[in-house]
């Protein structure tokens, strides 16, 4: 029996959600798209189709995203260091992580550690994070000069 074009587009969400749900589980391991498609039996091609159809990004940029965001959580911490930082949430290369960094939050790595902490000092948790949530390429504001 064939399934109807609903039942595949429901199952088709079903996997974007695992793979979804394993991006925000393993987002500081080694995660490539060809691995996450494998684990739910597409191509990289097609997963990275399906993927952005469903949640308007790539499985790569919500991958980025997710690890921004956690660096973004310890670097207003304050305790460690961005080279800390950086290979805790997952990249194996501190050029990679200040690139992407700067991308998505508008300045890098060491400037949002010094300025943005001392201006989400003393917010509550819930105001911070929703403050500081990086934002996409094409509306990040060009970085300060001092």
């Amino acid at each position: 029996m064939a399934r109807s074009a609903e039942e595949e587009r429901l199952r088709e969400l079903v996997l974007m959600r695992r793979v979804r749900d394993r991006i925000d589980r393993e987002y500081d391991k080694p995660l490539n798209v060809e691995a996450l498609a494998r684990g739910v039996n597409m191509s990289a091609g097609h997963l990275s189709r399906r993927f952005r159809a469903a949640y308007g990004e790539s499985p790569y940029g919500y991958l980025m995203t997710r690890r921004i965001e956690r660096a973004k959580a310890l670097l207003r911490r304050g305790d460690l260091s961005v080279t800390e930082v950086c290979f805790t949430v997952g990249f194996s290369s501190l050029g990679t992580f200040s690139t992407r960094f700067t991308e998505l939050v508008g300045m890098s790595p060491s400037v949002y550690k010094r300025e943005c902490a001392e201006e989400l000092a003393g917010l509550p948790t819930c105001v911070s994070k929703h403050v500081a949530r990086p934002i996409r390429n094409r509306e990040a504001m060009p970085s300060r000069r001092v």
